[in-house]
């Protein structure tokens, strides 16, 4: 069971700041002498930091083991300072994003870590009201700094800030969010040119698929077949670091432009 807020923030040890987001810090921490992450919320960030807390206890999303493991969460004092801490399993390696920016893989890396990714998708996205009194839930903001390295072939889906659900009598249950929202490089063309059914929840589902083609494509350049490639995030050389709306929708909705498949692994029977 999940451990209840106020009492976990005094059993964990703080370590060393392993990350930085626009929602705050993520620690290492020590908690029972095991090795935990201690996502810090800045309280701004109040709704995306209950939106997580939310959507994993009500979601049995601890089951799954493709799934970033959620241990506690707290609401502290620091520094005359509230800060929301939500606590999970640590995992070394750090994001994906980290990881690619590092590392070659294998074919059978490669294909496993795809593998574990789509599992962890799939299982968000199904309901199950048989057993494990799951709702669908729609992610919103798939991206390799959201889904975290178990070890080089594994890896785990995290940050529900934005998630969609949809509950038992068929009701989307948005939180606080706007539908435009999550990361704009990875936003699919419907978000981006307001042609988006946002009552539908087969259109939040839709796009969390079109951010997670945008990630194999990622994995697929760090493939050691050579010639070997950088690491590029999607439409690296279209659009500026942080681009706006408008620099994505003009690449993607207007131009039509999408990542192209390196040749020398389109032609390789192995892919």
């Amino acid at each position: 069971s999940f451990l209840t807020q106020r009492t976990v923030a005094k059993q964990i040890t703080l370590i060393q700041c392993v990350g930085k987001g626009r929602y705050g810090e993520v620690w290492k921490g020590l908690f029972h002498y095991e090795a935990v992450a201690v996502k810090k919320f800045l309280s701004h960030d109040e709704a995306s930091f209950n939106r997580e807390i939310e959507i994993y206890t009500l979601s049995n999303l601890n089951k799954h083991e493709n799934i970033l493991t959620f241990i506690g969460a707290d609401v502290i004092s620091e520094n005359s300072f509230t800060r929301l801490w939500l606590v999970t399993a640590y995992h070394e390696l750090g994001s994906l994003f980290d990881f690619l920016s590092q590392n070659f893989l294998t074919f059978i890396d490669m294909f496993s870590i795809m593998t574990s990714i789509a599992s962890g998708l799939t299982y968000l996205h199904t309901e199950n009201f048989g057993t494990q009194k799951k709702v669908a839930i729609a992610h919103r903001d798939i991206k390799s700094k959201n889904i975290l390295m178990k070890t080089r072939s594994v890896c785990c889906i995290a940050d529900f800030g934005l998630a969609v659900t949809k509950q038992k009598t068929g009701q989307l249950d948005v939180g606080r969010n706007n539908y435009r929202v999550g990361t704009k490089r990875y936003m699919a063309p419907e978000v981006l040119d307001d042609s988006f059914g946002k009552d539908n929840f087969t259109a939040y589902t839709s796009a969390d698929i079109y951010s997670f083609a945008l990630v194999l494509w990622e994995i697929l350049r760090r493939c050691d077949q050579p010639p070997l490639l950088n690491y590029e995030v999607p439409y690296q050389y279209k659009v500026p670091s942080d681009p706006s709306f408008d620099d994505m929708r003009k690449i993607v909705c207007v131009e039509q432009f999408r990542p192209e498949i390196p040749s020398h692994l389109e032609m390789n029977t192995e892919v």
